[in-house]
């Protein structure tokens, strides 16, 4: 069963959502929504992935994430902190955040320390470009480099603390690659079941749809559909997206063709047949 991932993001300049200062109120709101649309699990972020901007302080990052991180938990949702940084990662956890997704391949060794004291989970992410530069290194095979990198990563996060069956691995799609170089990893990837942990693909809005349709940011849901498509063939057990509600419709009907359904005496609802005047 494919879990899907929602994205709060308490940063004031997200490539894909509006810019500016986003109220602690509305985020809650936002991670609720997320939920009912279908997330299982919501991941926050206090640092936007912009190779643009320099790095926040960590002061600052804590300030956006951990009051946030509280209040979703203190609601009884699961909640991941998308960060880098130790100290980011213990308040977080501290808060109530049972996940961090590490999109740096463990830069700083500190955060797999702090999910082993905190029993959680920690997701690797696959990069050879250090937090906000970007970069595009030289792979003699990009799916064979994941590979590498990941299962080194997960051997340094076990010598930390971190049990095996708590990891989870990213190949990280347009993170230091090409357009081309994440196309093609995503074409493979069944190759990484070697890994032999859950795989967690974050495709929604990327760099390489937009190459691809020629569209901005907020306007790559439906390119996203295809490459969703493409993870969960490859074995993606979670999918971080912006569109929960539009993934998940997509994957009901894309489960019933498959033969995972439909359900018995499957009829559409009356208030369904057409829209309201």
């Amino acid at each position: 069963m494919t879990r899907l991932m929602g994205i709060v993001n308490a940063t004031p300049d997200s490539f894909s959502d509006p810019q500016g200062a986003k109220p602690l109120d509305g985020l809650v709101a936002r991670g609720h929504g997320l939920v009912e649309a279908g997330a299982a699990i919501v991941d926050v972020g206090g640092e936007s992935g912009r190779t643009d901007r320099p790095a926040v302080p960590v002061e600052e990052e804590i300030a956006r994430v951990v009051p946030l991180v509280d209040r979703l938990a203190s609601d009884g949702l699961t909640v991941s902190v998308d960060t880098w940084r130790a100290p980011v990662a213990r308040a977080a956890l501290t808060a109530g955040a049972t996940m961090i997704n590490d999109v740096s391949a463990l830069s700083d060794p500190g955060v797999a320390d702090a999910c082993a004291a905190a029993g959680a989970a920690l997701v690797i992410t696959h990069t050879r470009v250090p937090p906000k530069v970007k970069g595009f290194p030289e792979y003699a095979d990009v799916v064979s480099d994941v590979i590498g990198l990941l299962e080194e990563r997960a051997a340094l996060a076990e010598a930390r603390g971190v049990e095996r069956g708590r990891l989870v691995f990213d190949p990280g799609i347009d993170l230091g690659k090409t357009p081309a170089e994440s196309i093609e990893l995503l074409r493979r990837l069944p190759e990484l079941a070697v890994l032999g942990g859950p795989l967690l693909v974050a495709v929604s809005r990327k760099d390489f749809v937009g190459a691809l349709t020629g569209r901005a940011p907020g306007a790559r849901d439906a390119g996203t559909l295809a490459a969703v498509d493409r993870a969960v063939a490859g074995g993606a057990e979670i999918l971080r997206v912006h569109d929960v509600a539009g993934v998940r419709d997509y994957l009901a009907v894309r489960g019933a063709l498959d033969g995972e359904g439909p359900p018995a005496g499957l009829e559409l609802a009356e208030h369904l047949r057409r829209e309201a005047v």
